[in-house]
């Protein structure tokens, strides 16, 4: 019987930071347990805004290109994955009532089939068994967001098909492709009560108050990976994106204990799959490592 091909992952991301706020315990779990993990960045974060209080300072701002890509550097080494940049403009929030047009030539703009292309090449590179991206409505509906899954959408299947892109390498099938849920009603509610019980301010309460509920999204859930262990790599991934990520707001308003003790995995959706799993997960790679039957 021949050896088992290593395992690899990938993640496509839209922006600079979203590889540490969306999944990144698991993929430092992962990483950690001998996995490959590639993360793809479909934009350069040009058009963020500096979120963080301490960095809004002189030379930030006229610089986000150039800071963006270190902070991307620096989680990148925390994390232990390597990285692609796709290479499109980042579309930016609109902002008012009608909202306007987005920006001439940014990403969300892009034709999906042109813009699929580089990332069917990276894909049939690496040869990831296992691919995440985000579900259509983008996690949150920033253009950008629903455009990387459209793109990665694309590029999963375009990937194994010998006609498509036939310039682009040799196809490859990855075997599984996931949606990232890590936003989730279900958990806001668990760490909200969690918080009220031990008497701490919930960063989730005015959320909730208007978060209606929606069964059938939740249950779109399907693989839960147990990856507590990790999130103090996660959070030093996060403070690595400086520009965006403030040490006294949001993302640290819950202690980790608390966090371990309510919710201490992150989740996922199998979307699509040529191998035989058991939902629910507890691993991407159900199914794919060996004596497992995939």
């Amino acid at each position: 019987m021949p050896p088992q091909e290593p395992l690899r992952l990938m993640h496509v991301h839209a922006h600079p930071d979203d590889e540490s706020s969306k999944g990144a315990a698991s993929t430092a779990m992962y990483v950690a347990e001998g996995v490959d993990v590639h993360v793809v960045t479909c934009t350069g974060g040009e058009r963020g805004s500096v979120l963080n209080p301490n960095m809004d300072r002189p030379g930030i701002l006229e610089n986000i290109h150039e800071v963006r890509r270190a902070e991307m550097e620096a989680a990148r080494e925390i994390l232990g994955v390597t990285q692609d940049w796709l290479g499109f403009i980042d579309s930016g929030w609109p902002e008012g009532d009608p909202k306007p047009p987005l920006p001439d030539g940014c990403f969300a703009l892009q034709d999906v089939a042109v813009a699929a292309e580089p990332l069917v090449r990276l894909i049939r590179s690496f040869r990831p068994q296992v691919v995440t991206t985000y579900d259509e409505r983008g996690g949150y509906p920033h253009p950008d967001h629903i455009q990387c899954h459209n793109v990665s959408v694309e590029a999963f299947h375009a990937a194994a098909d010998p006609e498509r892109y036939p310039d682009a390498g040799e196809p490859w099938q990855a075997s599984k492709l996931y949606f990232h849920h890590t936003f989730n009603r279900p958990r806001a509610i668990a760490i909200n009560e969690a918080m009220v019980e031990i008497g701490l301010e919930s960063p989730y309460a005015e959320r909730l108050a208007t978060w209606q509920p929606d069964p059938a999204w939740d249950d779109r859930i399907t693989t839960r990976v147990p990856c507590g262990d990790y999130f103090e790599v996660r959070d030093r991934a996060l403070l690595a994106h400086a520009t965006q990520i403030d040490p006294d707001g949001f993302w640290f308003a819950v202690p980790l204990e608390v966090q371990k003790r309510v919710w201490p995995h992150e989740d996922f959706e199998l979307v699509w799959s040529d191998v035989e799993t058991e939902l629910p997960e507890t691993d991407l790679f159900a199914g794919l490592r060996e004596g497992s039957g995939g």
